[in-house]
């Protein structure tokens, strides 16, 4: 069987409770067809780049599923009918990655507000042409 990674954007009236029962939905759907979900994570509520049947933010959900192509194309057929569900992609994957995906993990290389402010302020100190 093919490994897949399916990431779905459900609408924003929905609350956490709601998304994860569709979340469940669908697991019911893959695991009736022949397949296994292997991770799921929930990326919470986010702003999306261009409103959407005038959503401005959507509750993000991403499975690895490992299934027959059958399988896809029903659960896929399913997303297309619930309203809930705002926009899916499905991709084909070679290996099932390890660990939580990018979207889980903080950035710790990014410099802190704070930290570019206090460099600002040191620099206008120096500049106050006082002797």
């Amino acid at each position: 069987m093919a490994i897949y990674e399916c990431v779905f954007i459900a609408r924003q009236e929905l609350t956490a409770a709601q998304t994860e029962q569709l979340s469940k939905d669908l697991t019911k759907i893959v695991s009736a067809n022949g397949g296994e979900i292997k991770n799921q994570e929930y990326w919470g509520l986010r702003n999306l780049a261009y409103k959407i049947r005038k959503n401005r933010k959507g509750h993000y959900t991403m499975f690895h599923i490992e299934a027959p192509s059958s399988t896809i194309e029903e659960l896929e057929r399913n997303m297309r009918l619930n309203e809930d569900i705002l926009r899916y992609l499905t991709v084909k994957i070679d290996t099932l990655p390890e660990g939580p995906s990018v979207m889980m993990t903080a950035r710790p290389d990014r410099p802190r507000r704070t930290d570019r402010y206090e460099d600002n302020v040191s620099a206008k100190d120096s500049f106050s042409g006082n002797p």
